[in-house]
């Protein structure tokens, strides 16, 4: 095979592997949000769709919303300017799945004469690309906003590009620190400096040499930054359903409305890893390189069946815990069977996962596998990082009231803008030094 066509194959496979995740993300998004704000607000949450007394742990839920946008009807008023109208929802989902192929999901590997990317595409202007592309998506809203005809759609399609200017700032300028600190625009260089220990003036401390610990400023500002990107709570000026009704979306019904909502998780998605990328080593294992994963495969593969095993005992007592408390809410004996069900099959895997660690402390590993079992838990590494700022988009929308528009530009412009400039004098002082 020749150079390439080994490079066409792995930006094709990589392609369809980072533009799935966003996708298979969003209906675990959904849930997590419905069981997330039932949590805060101290009540059931999603339990009550079901099929013949199954449930799904509140998953149907999920689905029914899939068949009702699937069968709304599609209105589309005659007043709106239909082509930029039916482009808008497109043009948002498209653009919340391009930045995740400048993401490395875990290092590269050695495939005979070749070199396997877990990434889509390498550019040399990196972080700078990323958000070249990322700023292009508010245009989805401002074309939504001005081509409903709608004066509640306008008002919100011009608070996102207000909203836009002043957050894009501060968030910009944060990045100019992390590019000071690492002096490199190259994404997969930024995350490969991350690894290992953090070393301040020489002095060694017990700490990951993370963006999170040397821009812990630039680290604060990008995450706000980054809540305001994606339009939620407490962000969401655009949709103030309070004050424009629903703002950009006000006109649109069915799969286009489904589209901007689905877009909505996927920029979450995105932004989650992101941060996990920039400030949290992305792929990188604490105090562990890449190296030192290769070469030793047997505990590699063992620490992926432990954290396994300890993930699903906690799934399986959550969903026991449920099944005990089933009977004060709901007599169907089915659906509560369907929960000690999934008890059994959660602690089954579990069981399992540790019955196999004798079994991969005794296996013989090529180079090759032994790079493939690093990669796998370099990808699960960076995916639970993401998780922790999926949670924390979750529960800052149940908690936070949404900031009225001009509180929303005085943080923008009287907090982030100058935090984010005397950061970068700071980081520039330090650098000297």
């Amino acid at each position: 095979m020749d150079p390439v066509t080994f490079e066409v194959i792995n930006i094709i496979v990589m392609a369809i592997i980072v533009w799935n995740i966003p996708l298979q993300f969003i209906p675990l998004m959904i849930w997590l949000e419905r069981k997330g704000a039932a949590i805060i607000q101290d009540r059931i949450g999603p339990i009550r769709a079901n099929i013949g007394g199954i449930r799904l742990f509140g998953m149907l839920h999920n689905i029914a919303d899939v068949i009702k946008l699937l069968f709304k009807e599609d209105i589309v008023p005659n007043h709106v300017h239909k082509f930029y109208y039916i482009l808008a929802p497109f043009w948002s989902m498209t653009i919340s799945l391009i930045p995740l192929m400048l993401v490395p999901i875990a290092a590269p590997i050695q495939i005979g004469e070749y070199v396997f990317r877990f990434q889509v595409a390498t550019y040399s202007s990196g972080i700078i690309l990323f958000f070249a592309i990322t700023g292009l998506g508010v245009y989805g809203i401002i074309l939504a906003g001005w081509a409903s005809n709608n004066k509640f759609s306008l008002l919100g399609g011009l608070r996102s590009s207000a909203q836009m200017i002043s957050y894009e700032l501060g968030m910009g300028l944060s990045i100019v620190a992390v590019l000071m600190t690492y002096q490199d625009v190259h994404i997969q260089n930024i995350v490969e400096a991350q690894s290992g220990f953090l070393k301040i003036f020489g002095t060694t401390l017990p700490l990951p040499n993370w963006g999170l610990f040397l821009q812990p400023i630039a680290f604060i500002t990008f995450v706000v930054a980054a809540f305001a990107e994606t339009n939620r709570t407490p962000f969401d000026l655009a949709e103030g359903e309070a004050e424009i009704v629903a703002g950009y979306h006000t006109e649109y019904s069915s799969m286009k409305f489904a589209l901007f909502f689905m877009a909505e998780y996927a920029n979450m998605v995105v932004a989650s890893v992101i941060i996990a990328t920039l400030f949290l080593g992305g792929y990188q294992v604490p105090f562990v390189t890449t190296e030192m994963l290769r070469a030793n495969p047997h505990y590699t593969l063992t620490a992926i069946l432990v954290l396994t095993a300890l993930t699903f005992l906690v799934f399986s007592w959550i969903v026991y815990k449920r099944a005990k408390t089933y009977g004060k809410y709901f007599k169907e004996p089915l659906g509560q069977k369907e929960y000690f069900i999934l008890t059994y099959l959660f602690l089954g895997i579990a069981i399992l996962a540790i019955v196999l660690i004798p079994v991969a402390l005794n296996l013989e590993y090529g180079v090759l596998a032994s790079q493939i079992i690093a990669a796998l838990f370099q990808i699960s590494m960076l995916f639970a990082k993401a998780m922790i700022f999926l949670w924390l988009y979750v529960h800052a929308r149940w908690t936070l009231p949404r900031f009225r528009y001009d509180q929303l530009m005085n943080m923008g412009w009287k907090l982030m803008l100058p935090i984010s400039l005397l950061n970068i004098v700071l980081t520039g002082i330090i650098k000297a030094l």
